[in-house]
C-alpha cells in the first residue's frame, strides 16, 4: 500500500528539481535566489481559477462526520503508550490529548512517554515503552526507521504499533510494520497549502517555505508544497528555511530577519511544514515593522494547534492554516488500537484537508469536526 521510502525521497529530489527550473530557485537556506525577479504580471490564469476552487471547498465548514460508524465492540482492560517525537511540538502533544480522552471513553490507561526530540531521546522513551509491555504503542510524530531495534523488539513481544504522521501515507504500512498510520493525506495538505497562496496572491508572490528535513514526512511535505507552488509561473520560491522543529525559538527569529534584509518587498508569503514556526517569526517581523496582516502572508501546512488559531483569529503573523483535526485523529488511534485487539482490519479513515482563516474559523481554538465522538462511542458500545 505505500510507495518505498527511497523511491519516495528520489521522486521528492526530482520535483524539487522541477520546482528550480519552473520557479526559478529552490533548496535549502543555502541554496536560495537573492536575485529572484519580482512575479511577472499576469500569473497562471488556468491554474488561478484551479486554485481558487480547491480552497474555496477546503474553506467549508459544518460538515457533517464522515469517518467510521461501524466497527468492534470495545476490547477491554488495554494499556497504552503515546510515544511523542517532542511534546513541544504542538501537533504531537494535541494527538495525545486526544488519545487519553478517548482511552478514557473507552476504558483503557494512557502512559505518555516524551522523546525530547533527539535520536537518542525519541530510542531511550520507545525502549522504555517496550519495557512496560503494554497493549499498544503510538509512534507519534517520529521515524520509525530511527528506531528500528526498539521497534523490533514491540513487534517481537507481540505489542500493536500505530503511527501519528510516522510514514508518508495513511493507512497500514509492512516496512516499517504498522498496524496503520494516521494522518491527513500528505498531498492534500501540500496541495490546498500552495493552491492557497497562488489563489490568495492572484498569482504572483515570492514564497518562503520552513521545513524540518530531518523528519521525513516533513521533508517530502515541503517538496510537494514546492512542486506545486512551481505549477505557476508567477510564484517564485525566494528560500527555503530547513530549521528542525526543537531548535524552531532559537533560530526562527534570526533567519527570518536575514530573510527581511535579503528579500524585503519581494517576500509576499510564506508555507511552513508546521505553525510553530510562525510562533518563533512573530517577534523578528514585529520587530522589523511588519503589519501583522501580512505580507508576508503566512500559511501553516499543519498541524493546527491553539497557537496558530489565536494567531489567525487575531489577523497577526499568520492567515491560515490547514490544521489536522488532533483530537479527532487521538480518538481515530485508540479506534484503530481496538479493532487491532479485535483482529479486524484497520478502518481505512482518512480526515479531509481544511484551511482555516479568521474568515471561517468561528473564533474556534482547534479544528475540531463535529459527530466523531458519538461515532466511536457508539461503535464501542455495540450500538
Amino acid at each position: 500500500m505505500y510507495p518505498n521510502r527511497t523511491s519516495v525521497l528520489a521522486a521528492a529530489a526530482l520535483w524539487a528539481a522541477a520546482a528550480t527550473l519552473v520557479a526559478g530557485c529552490g533548496g535549502d537556506s543555502s541554496r536560495t535566489s537573492d536575485a529572484a525577479a519580482s512575479p511577472p504580471a499576469g500569473g497562471c490564469p488556468a491554474v488561478l481559477v484551479r486554485a481558487k476552487e480547491a480552497v474555496e471547498r477546503a474553506e467549508r465548514t459544518g460538515l457533517s462526520w464522515n469517518g467510521p460508524t461501524t466497527g468492534p465492540e470495545a476490547v477491554p482492560d488495554k494499556v497504552i503508550v503515546y510515544v511523542a517525537q517532542t511534546m513541544t511540538n504542538p501537533g504531537v502533544a494535541g494527538v495525545a490529548k486526544g488519545v487519553r480522552e478517548a482511552a478514557a471513553a473507552i476504558g483503557w490507561r494512557v502512559r505518555v512517554i516524551d522523546g525530547d526530540g533527539t535520536p537518542a531521546g525519541i530510542q531511550a522513551a520507545l525502549s522504555q515503552a517496550v519495557t512496560l509491555k503494554p497493549s499498544g504503542i503510538v509512534i507519534g510524530g517520529f521515524d520509525p526507521l530511527l528506531t528500528a531495534q526498539q521497534t523490533a523488539r514491540a513487534a517481537a513481544a507481540g505489542i500493536a504499533l500505530i503511527g501519528w504522521h510516522a510514514v508518508d501515507s495513511p493507512g497500514p504500512s509492512t516496512s516499517p510494520r504498522l498496524f496503520t498510520n494516521v494522518t491527513t493525506k500528505v498531498e492534500e495538505v501540500a496541495r490546498v497549502s500552495a493552491d492557497w497562496v497562488i489563489a490568495r496572491s492572484d498569482g504572483n508572490a515570492g514564497v518562503v517555505v520552513f521545513t524540518d528535513d530531518s523528519i521525513p514526512f516533513a521533508r517530502n511535505k515541503s517538496e510537494l508544497i514546492k512542486r506545486q507552488l512551481a505549477t505557476c509561473p508567477g510564484v517564485t520560491l525566494l528560500a527555503t528555511e530547513n530549521i528542525p522543529i526543537p531548535d524552531a525559538s532559537q533560530r526562527t527569529p534570526r533567519q527570518v530577519s536575514s530573510l527581511l534584509s535579503r528579500f524585503r518587498s519581494r517576500w509576499t508569503h510564506s508555507v511552513a511544514i508546521n505553525d510553530l514556526y510562525f510562533a518563533d517569526a512573530a517577534p523578528a517581523l514585529l520587530a522589523a515593522g511588519r503589519p501583522g496582516e501580512g505580507p508576508p502572508f503566512n500559511i501553516g501546512a499543519g498541524d493546527g494547534d491553539p497557537s496558530a488559531f489565536q494567531r489567525i483569529n487575531s489577523r497577526r503573523f499568520q492567515a491560515a492554516t490547514v490544521p489536522e483535526p488532533l483530537a479527532q485523529q487521538g480518538w481515530q488511534i485508540v479506534d484503530e488500537f481496538n479493532r487491532a485487539f479485535a483482529g479486524r482490519p484497520a478502518s481505512g479513515y482518512v480526515a479531509p484537508a481544511h484551511v482555516v482563516t479568521a474568515e471561517n474559523s468561528g473564533g474556534a481554538t482547534s479544528w475540531d469536526p463535529r459527530g466523531y465522538q458519538e461515532a466511536y462511542q457508539s461503535i464501542w458500545r455495540g450500538e
